[in-house]
Parts: structure tokens; sequence; C-alpha cells
């Protein structure tokens, strides 16, 4: 199973000269990246391996994430931005959450499945083969990892 994270709500401006690669979490992403750590674990995620964006939003998410479930973040460039191909991250790695941007986690979606998903900021989905196995919404997962 693939399973994909969006990175949680983000600030509007890096401070400094970092730009957009540099955005850091708000409080209210933190919360959501914990919260799908909490949801991947109420879910029964068997997860293998955790790969995120280099960019500090998504390194972020996928740590707190990754917290929940004993697996330490890796970084992939592949997932900075641009469009990556789902089944060459996660091969030879077993199950696997991907944490990026969009529109390139709705485009990998689409690509696989057909299906036309927007993932919203700290969104959950999970690719198995072809099929679109799971989609939630923040809130969702809220509930979901209570």
């Amino acid at each position: 199973m693939i399973w994909l994270l969006r990175h949680g709500d983000a600030e509007d401006d890096a401070p400094g000269a970092g730009g957009d690669a540099e955005r850091r979490l708000t409080e209210k992403g933190r919360r959501q990246a914990r919260g799908a750590g909490k949801a991947l674990n109420a879910l029964g995620a068997d997860l293998k391996a955790c790969l995120a964006s280099p960019k500090v939003r998504a390194l972020e998410t996928a740590e707190l994430a990754c917290k929940a479930l004993d697996l330490e973040a890796e970084l992939d460039d592949r997932l900075r931005g641009g469009g990556f191909d789902p089944n060459d991250l996660a091969a030879g790695r077993g199950d696997v959450l991907l944490v990026g941007h969009e529109p390139d986690l709705s485009d990998a979606i689409a690509a696989l499945t057909g299906a036309r998903v927007k993932l919203r900021k700290g969104g959950l989905a999970a690719l198995d083969g072809r099929l679109l196995h799971v989609l939630v919404r923040p809130k969702e997962l809220k509930e979901i990892g209570r």
C-alpha cells in the first residue's frame, strides 16, 4: 500500500530569504501532522518507510506523523515538486508513506487510479495498485485518530 499525505497547514511566508522551501508548519499544521500519525495507527497502516519532500513543511509533517509509527522520516528530492511516480518511490520498500505537495499528490492519484481528487493540507490517501483505497480529509483524520 502506498500512503500519500499532504503537508499540514503552513506559514504564508518564510522568515528571511528562504522562500517557499523554508515555510514551516503552523500550530494547526503540527496538529494535523500528529493527527495523521494517530490515524495511520488507528487504520492499521503497516508502514516500512516514510519519505518526505525536503521542503521544511513536508519534512516537519513527516517527522510528526511518523513519530507515532516509530519511523524516521527520510528525505527524497523526487517529492520536492514537479511530479513523481509513487511506484518508483515505493519499489522494494513495502508499505510506504509519501509526504509531499499539491498538485503532485493528486496528479499521482489520477495517473494511477483515474480518480480526480484534491488532497487538502493534512489530507491522506492510500493506493493499493490502481485502487484508491482511502481518501480522508484532515477533519476526519482527527476523528479517526482519537
